[in-house]
């Protein structure tokens, strides 16, 4: 005797051996042996063998017209012997009803399984939507079909041409166009980036880049909406001094500036300005929503995007020859030690004499000519008053750290600066604590403390940065953290740090600088009329918000540094180049800040300069592969070595100034 039975969804023929209750025992062809239970044989038969059986119900399978038994079943629910006897003229052979069945099951648009051999027909209605959808998903494989020879081609179908974003960064899986993609890539074996740069979707591997980061972060794009002009208030005093400011050549964004007054008693008071928005932005009104969605300005070589329109930042930017709207802060100093004396914070109008440039003043203005007096540039007294007491604030600060038990800021690092005109990029090599740098970072660490301070003493609450050794939790590993509450940032050397000297690119400055003002114009009264009140849940979204967007602008920023360094590999034809082992297998160029990965490398000191053989590198995945040409003999150490170098080390600040730079070293996590 032999079964055809169903076994898992599948159906299979065999020869019964024996029976035991409510099984058999069935060897297959394959000689294999199983249990089949009783409720699961469809048919019992004696000829023909097995195998013949199955070939000839597939035979038979393939020959019925499924439209003409559709219409043969009827209606109601029916077993398969009586719809074969109805289609077949005759109680069906073994091989016919084995083949009815495998067309039955093969065809659940027509009809529905209603139990073992037992079947209904599919609705008229239903049986046509669904044929519709078959024919659909046909034309579709057609189409998709069409678009991956397109792609193989090297051309991108017509229809893919406006979602290029959609299909590389939050692609809808199910879409023929994704479809077509993977496939395409799967043949090609490359990935979908790389075949949209073949085909023409993105320009090049810089628009790629940006275009991710401009669909992941500005999904509206990187426009600005028509917004009026803030007007600050026009009764301000008139500062009297003429103040200067010291930027990079490519700042537009000019947060702060100074100004030099000596006094009659002997005594020097410095002014510490920075640009007022917060006089004319008020909270929750269109243009703080704005400020508020990008929360900074984003910076990369060669470009940036603004969190204020450029019309907002002109309107308040420290510009040379106006008088602007600032929050200044004022340090009579005892220049005999340099001894601060007192302080005061007030808003005002300051005349902006000049804006110095890095540029043009770094050859002129270091440590040697600040001693000796020598060369001719503007403001070279008060750079030289200045110079005097940021050498104090630094001397404080390290101090300060060494009673938190931390080790002196390392001033052996070197700062690159990145310049791209016409896709061709220049960097240049800036040492680390050059005076003009220092001056301006040190006044600003004593600015954000200062006015931390004060928020802190007048019970306003602010934004602070805060770094401590504790135990356990996040200060054991000394991770700067954001809190609303005045607390040591011991990398600094500083009681609090609240960051206030940028208000027009950093949305944090902005609001502090409402509540500094709050301080300053209504005294002990502040806490009733700042508008961020202590344990303000808005105030601790800001700062999750602020927290989120900065570390995806700070990763952008580095990858597109990345990739100019790739460019400039490329640029300058190089392929044997000079680094530095900053740690184990990490090395850094010697030109450029580019970071490569050795695995594997023989153990040289750190510090050691090493010769490279570049073998390859990729734009689009930021890679780089090289090999070890020459090793010192010797353990010398590089000059500008940066021995202090942890893996995964960011900047604190998103910069595009040397001056912001130095500060931001101060808050890096190797100086902290």
């Amino acid at each position: 005797m032999n079964l055809f039975f169903e076994e898992s969804g599948d159906f299979k023929v065999g020869s019964m051996m024996s029976q035991a209750g409510e099984a058999y025992q069935v060897e297959m062809a394959s000689g294999k042996r199983t249990k089949v239970k009783i409720k699961d044989v469809l048919l019992q038969y004696e000829k023909p063998s097995p195998t013949d059986l199955m070939e000839q119900a597939k035979a038979v399978a393939a020959d019925i017209d499924l439209d003409f038994l559709w219409e043969v079943a009827g209606e109601e629910e029916f077993g398969f012997a009586e719809l074969g006897a109805e289609y077949f003229g005759h109680a069906p052979l073994p091989a016919e009803a084995a083949g009815l069945i495998l067309s039955l099951h093969s065809a659940p648009i027509y009809f529905y399984k209603k139990g073992r051999g037992r079947y209904k027909a599919a609705p008229e209605q239903s049986l046509r939507a669904a044929q519709a959808g078959i024919e659909k998903k046909k034309q579709q494989a057609l189409v998709q079909a069409a678009y991956v020879e397109e792609l193989k081609a090297n051309k991108l179908p017509a229809s893919m041409q406006n979602m290029v974003m959609q299909l590389l960064f939050k692609p809808d899986k199910n879409s023929i166009e994704y479809k077509a993609l993977e496939a395409a890539c799967n043949e090609l074996h490359t990935n979908p980036q790389r075949l949209m740069l073949a085909a023409g979707g993105i320009a090049s591997p810089k628009a790629l880049h940006m275009a991710k980061f401009l669909f992941e972060n500005f999904p509206r794009g990187a426009g600005f909406p028509d917004v009026p002009v803030p007007v600050p208030p026009t009764k301000l005093p008139l500062a009297n001094v003429q103040a200067f400011s010291i930027d990079d050549v490519t700042t537009t964004e000019i947060d702060d500036a100074f100004s030099v007054t000596k006094l009659d008693d002997g005594n020097v008071r410095i002014g510490i300005h920075i640009a007022a928005p917060g006089l004319g932005i008020q909270p929750d009104d269109a243009v703080d929503k704005m400020a508020r969605a990008r929360m900074s300005t984003v910076y990369m070589p060669g470009d940036k995007i603004t969190m204020l329109p450029d019309s907002i930042v002109e309107a308040f930017t420290l510009a040379e020859g106006k008088t602007c709207p600032a929050l200044s802060l004022y340090a009579t100093l005892n220049p005999a030690d340099w001894s601060v004396l007192a302080t005061e914070t007030r808003a005002e109008m300051v005349p902006i004499a000049n804006n110095l440039r890095h540029n043009d003043l770094d050859d002129l203005v270091n440590e040697e000519t600040l001693a000796s007096g020598e060369g001719d540039y503007p403001h070279k007294e008060s750079l030289g008053l200045i110079w005097q007491w940021a050498q104090v604030l630094e001397a404080a600060r390290m101090v300060k750290r060494e009673g938190f038990g931390l080790k002196p800021e390392q001033n052996n690092r070197v700062d690159f600066n990145f310049y791209v005109e016409d896709d061709v990029v220049t960097v240049s090599r800036r040492k680390r604590g050059a005076p003009l740098d220092k001056i301006v970072a040190e006044l600003m660490i004593f600015a954000n403390s200062t006015w931390g301070k004060l928020m802190h003493d007048h019970g306003v609450p602010g934004i602070y940065r805060s770094q401590g050794q504790g135990v356990g939790g996040w200060a054991a590993k000394m991770q700067v953290r954001m809190l609303t509450h005045a607390a040591p940032h011991q990398g600094l050397g500083v009681d609090q740090y609240a960051w206030s000297t940028s208000p027009l690119r950093r949305y944090t400055d902005l609001v502090n600088q409402w509540q500094i003002l709050a301080c300053a114009e209504h005294g002990v009264t502040a806490p009733l009329v700042a508008h961020f009140k202590h344990k303000d849940a808005n105030l601790f979204a800001i700062v999750s918000q602020f927290d989120a967007a900065y570390a995806a602008y700070g990763d952008h920023q580095s990858n597109m540094e990345r990739y100019w360094c790739l460019r400039w590999l490329g640029q300058q034809e190089v392929r044997q180049v000079e680094a530095v082992v900053l740690k184990d297998e990490v090395l850094r160029l010697v030109d450029i800040p580019l970071i490569i990965r050795l695995p594997g490398m023989p153990q040289v000191a750190r510090g050691a300069q090493v010769k490279l053989d570049i073998l390859r590198w990729d734009e689009v995945d930021l890679t780089i592969e090289a090999r070890i040409l020459e090793i010192p003999t010797t353990d010398a150490v590089a000059a500008d070595a940066e021995l202090d170098y942890e893996d995964e080390e960011a900047p604190e600040e998103a910069v595009d100034a040397p001056e912001v730079a130095v500060e931001a070293a101060a808050e890096a996590p190797a100086a902290e």
